[in-house]
């Protein structure tokens, strides 16, 4: 149960802390260009039982809060628009940056993540970025199992990632020969990914009601866990905990907050239970694999 652009924003970081301490997620993975990662790494080194990985930004999405690359405009140009900002989206990001810019701020995120004293449980990709093309992907596994970093990969039998992803039948098994390659090189290997919380559409008349928000995105997290085939699987979401200034950096807040409502709400955690969930973390992964 894994919170994705933690670091994003203080409203991120609150969400993430409550859908982890008070609710059912287990794990989340940190944004390193964005403005508040220094916030919830000082909040992390008080709390090093939380799994947090890399969450490796190389899009800056959103039209009035962005963020720039690490590595700095000389090192990644093409990473880089016209406001000195990473690209809005990945398309552009495959327009304009190489592979060799990808690797270059992989490392500079994973650098800055330890010159805060932070050793991240495992590297994950925002907007998929990672998987656009080939050359990325390399990239990404190369530094991944150079440092002996989990990856997240689904490498398994995938039903869920290919009927979300619609990816046809030569990715998937792309993916799953990677996977064996990640195995090989002693790292634990997702069986799938459930990647559909995001795309859910909050009714309007629900959007400002916390009570008739939780029970609707609770109920969609019931249908996407009754879903899941046996294996480890790894369900992202975005908890956050919106305040009045979220509005400005997205309109995505009432599904954001949906997020961390059906984390805490108890009806989820009884849900788990009932469906025989097994919950775990990138850290127990990679336990479980280095002692095979």
């Amino acid at each position: 149960m894994h919170v994705d652009d933690v670091g994003m924003s203080f409203d991120s970081n609150e969400g993430a802390i409550a859908a982890i301490t008070k609710g059912v997620s287990t794990s989340c993975s940190i944004m390193m260009p964005c403005p508040w990662v220094p916030g919830f790494v000082h909040w992390l080194k008080d709390h090093p039982d939380i799994d947090a990985g890399l969450h490796l930004t190389l899009t800056s999405e959103w039209r009035d809060y962005r963020w720039a690359p690490l590595a700095g405009k000389t090192n990644v140009p093409g990473l880089v628009d016209q406001e000195g900002d990473m690209w809005h989206s990945v398309e552009e990001v495959v327009t304009h940056a190489n592979a060799d810019e990808v690797e270059r701020e992989i490392r500079a995120q994973l650098e800055r993540a330890r010159n805060l004293g932070f050793q991240p449980t495992h590297l994950d990709t925002h907007m998929g970025t990672v998987y656009a093309t080939a050359g990325f992907l390399e990239r990404y596994v190369k530094v991944g199992i150079e440092n002996h970093i989990p990856l997240m990969l689904p490498g398994g039998k995938d039903v869920l990632i290919q009927q979300q992803m619609h990816f046809p039948e030569a990715m998937i098994t792309q993916l799953r020969n990677i996977g064996k390659q990640i195995w090989d090189a002693g790292l634990p290997v997702l069986d799938d990914l459930e990647n559909t919380s995001y795309d859910v559409k909050i009714p309007d008349e629900i959007k400002n009601d916390d009570k008739k928000l939780q029970q609707f995105k609770t109920e969609k997290y019931i249908a996407a866990i009754k879903s899941l085939k046996p294996g480890v699987t790894m369900m992202i979401m975005h908890c956050t905990a919106t305040t009045e200034v979220f509005q400005h950096i997205s309109d995505s807040g009432p599904v954001r907050k949906g997020d961390m409502l059906a984390m805490m709400d108890p009806a989820f955690r009884k849900a788990l239970e009932s469906e025989n969930i097994i919950l775990t973390t990138w850290r127990e992964l990679k336990n479980r694999r280095d002692r095979l």
